[in-house]
């Protein structure tokens, strides 16, 4: 995601961890909201940091935020202030939004007003953790789709020495999980 230009919008736990992140990896970060010190929180990392009202469509176009990849919006408890986001980055222009809701509801009506991504991250983060807890020999593990995921695991020691393709990997997969 390098050189990405990324609006944030609500700066919680969860938007300052997003602004702080991204522009560690070299992107370009806009990071809003309404709290002088949620601002000044995030002020060192981010490209710009501004105190504003996200439900203001002019603010965030005077921003100069039309021509950014991704735009973020990091408010969960919020319903009106997160819809109101999101619609405004869409009529902005943004090409791919991601909204964080706080519960099912929330996530449907983000959806039908255009989100591409909604993130439960609570909900997301106890599956992805329950799932690593029942694989003993996982440390981490990311699902890229239903298909196929990334799988950090312990190496056993009957692997050691040996290349993955004398281990045969796929052929003998249930056996390591």
């Amino acid at each position: 995601m390098q050189n990405k230009q990324v609006v944030v919008l609500g700066l919680g736990v969860f938007g300052s961890t997003i602004t702080k992140t991204l522009s560690q990896y070299g992107c370009e970060v806009v990071a809003v909201d309404k709290d002088q010190e949620c601002v000044q929180r995030v002020s060192e990392f981010a490209t710009k940091a501004v105190i504003g009202d996200i439900t203001d469509k002019q603010f965030l176009i005077d921003l100069g935020i039309e021509e950014f990849d991704v735009g973020i919006v990091a408010i969960g408890n919020h319903l009106e202030e997160s819809l109101l986001g999101v619609l405004n980055l869409k009529e902005i222009g943004i090409p791919h939004i991601i909204a964080k809701a706080k519960n099912k509801r929330f996530k449907t009506i983000l959806e039908k007003i255009g989100a591409d991504r909604i993130i439960r991250p609570e909900k997301e983060m106890g599956e992805r953790l329950a799932r690593v807890l029942l694989r003993k020999n996982i440390t981490d593990l990311v699902e890229l789709d239903e298909n196929y995921s990334l799988v950090e695991m312990k190496v056993p020691q009957a692997w050691v020495g040996h290349t993955l393709a004398s281990l045969d990997l796929r052929k003998n997969m249930e056996s390591i999980f």
